[in-house]
């Protein structure tokens, strides 16, 4: 299904708009949706357009100097130190606008701190104050010698990604490797190229790294595959959830969905026939009808034990509510692994034991021909991220606390011009 134009939606509104007003002209809605907001921190207001510091290398930003509560730990500094390029193949973008996603919130509360502060320590970063912020669309204003001019230029409009273990780009500039940045699609706005590769990259790697959609060529190539494989998309209303729907389309899979009924109807417009009303318990049983799937794709967070709670049909059910980094943060490394490996160990009992699947766990993995893949769809207009709600650059704290509010439609993103 080719999404000719952009898809923008408000909570409210998912289940109110029909096909027509949804693939109508829809553009004003990202202006309709941004918010003002004010900061305890005292960030740059409207009346008072932030300062740009570059010539004196510094840069405004967010960042969090503790573990802890959203609304309390994102604090606004002007003062920050700009990135240097420390490779010939790093590149300085500056940054138009950024998406937020559940791992940074998670990632504020604590997640992953004691393995993502190994990695980032041993990178020559330091804990605190950290920097968040995974996903962006900007333009390239220094790269390195390393990289040619047939690839990348300065002052090319790109969209790119940062490792969880590196500083992120929740602020005026960020440095990436270029394996994690290729130019925008030109059909794309700065909102919705800062809205897709993050979850885009999870979706693809569950899909086509663990889950083998496309057998080996799809996962180290840009090619997709699994057309007449039949695939259920758990939290199909989720930033994950809408982009996976529309690459399954796009690949001629059958895709059925569950999500919340206030969603349905969004996840109708995506193009899928098959969803269904998660809170309705009798879904269960009208999945189990349905018969085996390929994949059963968790993008609700549901986790490896409900795979056995459930009694449908699969070869596969790969959720991205991994224990992994929990269980090293709660035990240590050694005991935190040896906890994941009985996890995996006893769920994929439990669940072979009953002729189902394996379960897995996948991740976000950012890999070149993830982009490369994901940037090939959107080109032909067959991905779009559904964008809830835009905050403006001071309303950071805003939108970071919305995202840690969960039940999100799509995507929230921070427009910083």
């Amino acid at each position: 299904m080719v999404l000719a134009n952009c898809i923008r939606f408000t909570a409210a509104a998912a289940g109110k708009l029909g096909p027509r007003d949804i693939f109508g002209n829809f553009r004003n809605l990202a202006t309709a949706s941004t918010v003002s907001a004010s900061s305890t921190t005292s960030p740059p207001t409207q009346e008072q357009p932030r300062r740009q510091h570059a010539s004196y290398g510094k840069m405004s930003g967010w960042q969090i100097h503790a573990y802890g509560a959203p609304q309390e730990e994102i604090q606004f500094n002007d003062g920050i130190k700009m990135p240097i390029l420390r490779s010939p193949t790093q590149l300085l973008v500056k940054v138009k606008a950024s998406s937020v996603n559940p791992i940074d919130v998670a990632m504020i509360n604590g997640y992953g701190a004691s393995v993502l502060n190994a990695m980032r320590c041993k990178d020559g970063g330091i804990e605190f104050p950290l920097v968040l912020g995974r996903d962006f669309s900007g333009e390239i204003v220094q790269k390195g010698l390393g990289i040619s001019s047939r690839e990348l230029e300065v002052g090319d409009d790109v969209w790119g990604v940062v490792p969880v273990h590196l500083q992120g780009c929740h602020a005026d500039y960020v440095v990436v490797e270029k394996y994690c940045l290729f130019k925008k699609p030109s059909n794309l706005s700065k909102i919705d190229a800062s809205a897709i590769l993050y979850a885009g990259l999870t979706a693809w790697s569950g899909l086509y790294i663990t889950g083998h959609l496309g057998d080996l060529l799809g996962a180290i190539s840009p090619v997709g595959g699994g057309a007449g494989k039949k695939v259920l998309v758990l939290g199909a209303a989720g930033g994950v959830g809408t982009l996976a729907v529309q690459m399954l389309l796009a690949e001629g899979v059958e895709v059925f969905a569950t999500c919340s009924p206030d969603a349905m109807q969004m996840v109708h417009n995506l193009g899928v026939k098959y969803v269904l009303d998660y809170t309705d318990p009798a879904h269960v049983q009208n999945v189990a009808s349905v018969g085996r799937f390929d994949i059963v794709l968790d993008c609700a967070g549901k986790g490896t034990e409900y795979a056995n709670e459930v009694p449908w049909l699969y070869d596969q059910y790969i959720t991205f509510n991994s224990p992994v980094l929990k269980n090293i943060d709660a035990d240590g490394f050694a005991a935190g692994m040896y906890q994941n490996a009985v996890n995996l160990v006893r769920n994929n009992a439990a669940s072979l034991s009953t002729r189902q699947g394996l379960v897995k766990w996948g991740y976000f993995v950012p890999a070149p021909q993830g982009i490369a893949y994901l940037q090939r769809l959107a080109e032909k207009g067959k991905l779009l991220p559904v964008v809830e709600k835009v905050f403006p650059y001071t309303g950071t704290p805003e939108a970071y606390e919305r995202v840690a509010q969960k039940h999100l439609r799509g995507k929230v993103v921070i427009d910083f011009e």
